[in-house]
């Protein structure tokens, strides 16, 4: 776990030294608001907007190795760069550029891991949110220990908010039924 976050530190000071905006999200994020649990790769949300995405795709080529023949022009199609540390550590870089997602940047905030490593992760609510989004069953169990770890301190309004216009663009109503499950534990 601990070289995770170190791989993860390492790509903050990429971002950081480049001045761009960005946060955690995923399991790093889940390992500081839930349920401590495995995970094997580094997620992260850079603010490219529509139209910076090449700039960013290409420092970040330069600076680490493509997971996958065509990385870029998979970046550019998907907006997400697939990257490897130099020790194997997968590294899913989402180019952000959607209100929601420049907002979750702008609430996130720095937090120290046991390790001593400090990370600039999404907020609680925010993850929530991403996570009931893909509403694949691991991102269910991460909300449910999100849910059970921070009781009494979220903001469900908030994630209402967000989450109500996101599930709507899927045609998913069974996001906001399991949302309103999940409030009740």
């Amino acid at each position: 776990m601990i070289e995770l976050l170190e791989a993860a530190r390492d790509v903050q000071d990429f971002c950081g030294q480049k001045g761009w905006r960005f946060c955690f999200i995923g399991g790093v994020a889940v390992l500081r608001w839930g349920e401590t649990r495995v995970t094997l790769d580094v997620d992260l949300n850079v603010l490219t907007g529509f139209g910076g995405e090449d700039e960013v795709i290409d420092a970040l080529l330069a600076r680490f190795a493509p997971r996958l023949p065509g990385a870029r022009e998979f970046a550019q199609r998907n907006r997400v760069l697939l990257l490897n540390t130099a020790n194997a550590i997968g590294i899913d870089v989402s180019l952000a550029a959607l209100p929601f997602e420049e907002l979750v940047i702008q609430r996130a905030s720095a937090f120290r891991y046991d390790s001593g490593v400090e990370l600039r992760t999404c907020s609680a609510e925010d993850l929530i949110v991403m996570k009931l989004f893909a509403f694949r069953p691991g991102d269910i169990r991460d909300v449910e220990g999100i849910t059970i770890r921070n009781r009494g301190t979220l903001d469900w309004h908030y994630i209402d908010e967000q989450l109500r216009p996101l599930a709507g663009l899927k045609e998913q109503p069974e996001i906001l039924r399991g949302l309103a499950r999940l409030r009740e534990l």
